[in-house]
């Protein structure tokens, strides 16, 4: 997947701050509550994330990490980085269901 960064941390498309461990996904693809680990060892951003949020930017297999810093989040830019999918989310926390 080719992921960025963000650092905003607004209220998220499921009702949650943005806050680490947060990523945001095309929806169609990696739905809302899906539990993914980017696999990078050794690196800051590697760890598991959870999909609550969407961006108008990220389409297909794009992914938006969420970073607490945003130094961090810009020198990280865009790159292309591993992605194991732990559980997949069912778009359930997106609030326009309530």
């Amino acid at each position: 997947m080719l992921a960025t960064a963000y650092c905003n941390r607004g209220e998220t498309k499921s009702g949650v701050r943005a806050q680490r461990g947060v990523a945001a996904a095309d929806l169609r693809r990696l739905p809302i509550g899906t539990r993914l680990r980017v696999v990078a060892p050794g690196k800051p951003y590697a760890g598991e994330y959870t999909v609550l949020d969407s961006g108008s930017e990220i389409k297909g297999r794009d992914l938006d990490i969420f970073m607490p810093s945003c130094r961090s989040a810009k020198r990280f830019g865009k790159r292309p980085v591993q992605v194991r999918i732990l559980t997949t989310g069912s778009n359930r926390g997106d609030r326009r269901d309530r």
